[in-house]
């Protein structure tokens, strides 16, 4: 039988472009394990920092050493370069996209795939794009009925305006969110960007801070509560996962903490009531399909123990495949080793594809 010829896309313009790299590695490592290798033909394709992609072998280059290309191609090779796909792009027979953040799971990616009218892992234009944007998220999530917390959107030019205007909105923040709260550009992955703030000084910091990343900031007041995360996977009919739980030191789950061997612990199966752990896998799916999510995601949740409320936080429909991610974890703790789950995902995307 004819092996498939899996296009594993990796790198991109993003600041989680180094993750993207160790999460592409894992991934090829399944995909040329035993039960896979017989199935699949992997053809990696790595996307430098500046957008120009390359080809298999210098791809393969990137997966071995896990270091990204350094760029230092002026404006005009750039502009000569851009669009220039490698000619082993028309023998891809699914493409496996693990790019994080923005150019990679906001839908831009997607739309560019789905042009190429060759079947794709994970969810389309429009949940990519809703996942990643917090502000669309937090609508869609409303408009399913899910609890979150208080949050307020903002527009940079509501933070950059004229200096007087300010104060106004510090005192709309203060009012309806309090402190502690989080500011957060509404684009960006992986913590990038994120404050936690406990006064006007700081919410003032964190606020320009989150400006100079995108045009829509979002703030959300702080909660007291416990981190417990669910894997999602499948399309129209998706299965949750165990839920794990998450503890750090730190003052909350940031990029270093996130990525950090050793910063945070994850416990896996978290210690829940069968209830607790019943209500966030049923959100967890409602979450999924509250933005037209496919094949995979992940889905963060507040658990308030002195209330026991279950609070919904986001959806990342690209999650992380690194030794420290969440989601593979948490399949494999729910009887689904890696490189099975690498095969559902890619048979997911193919049952899609023919619908």
């Amino acid at each position: 039988m004819k092996k498939l010829r899996v296009g594993l896309l990796f790198g991109g313009r993003s600041g989680e472009h180094e993750v993207s790299i160790v999460s592409a590695s894992a991934i090829a490592k399944a995909i040329l394990t035993n039960g896979n290798a017989q199935k699949y033909e992997l053809l990696p394709f790595y996307i430098q920092k500046d957008g120009i992609w390359q080809g298999v072998e210098v791809s393969q280059q990137v997966l071995d050493s896990k270091q990204p290309l350094q760029t230092s191609a002026d404006s005009d090779s750039l502009k000569a370069n851009l669009w220039q796909f490698p000619p082993q792009v028309t023998e891809v027979d699914i493409w496996f996209p693990i790019l994080h953040g923005p150019n990679g799971e906001d839908g831009t990616l997607q739309g560019l795939l789905s042009l190429m009218q060759v079947p794709f892992v994970g969810t389309g234009v429009l949940g990519s794009a809703v996942g990643m944007d917090k502000i669309a998220m937090k609508m869609a999530f409303s408009q399913a009925g899910l609890p979150q917390v208080k949050y307020m959107a903002i527009s940079r030019s509501q933070v950059w305006s004229n200096p007087c205007v300010f104060p106004k909105l510090g005192d709309e923040i203060e009012a309806n969110l309090g402190y502690p709260c989080f500011v957060k550009p509404a684009n960006l992955g992986s913590s990038v960007g994120i404050s936690k703030v406990r006064s006007r000084q700081e919410l003032e910091v964190a606020l320009d801070n989150a400006a100079s990343y995108d045009r829509r900031i979002i703030v959300e007041a702080g909660v007291k509560a416990r981190e417990v995360e669910c894997a999602v996977l499948g399309n129209d009919y998706p299965q949750a996962s165990v839920v794990g739980e998450i503890t750090y030191n730190s003052d909350f789950y940031d990029y270093e903490t996130k990525y950090t061997e050793g910063k945070a612990d994850l416990f896996i199966p978290a210690k829940l009531s069968p209830e607790i752990t019943a209500k966030v896998q049923e959100m967890a799916i409602q979450a999924f399909q509250a933005v037209d999510a496919a094949g995979l995601a992940r889905v963060d949740f507040f658990y308030v123990e002195a209330t026991g409320e279950v609070l919904i936080n986001e959806i990342n429909t690209l999650p992380g495949f690194t030794s420290t991610s969440m989601y593979p974890q948490l399949w494999a703790a729910s009887g689904v080793p890696f490189a099975e789950l690498v095969d559902r995902l890619i048979q997911a995307a193919l049952e899609r594809f023919q619908k």
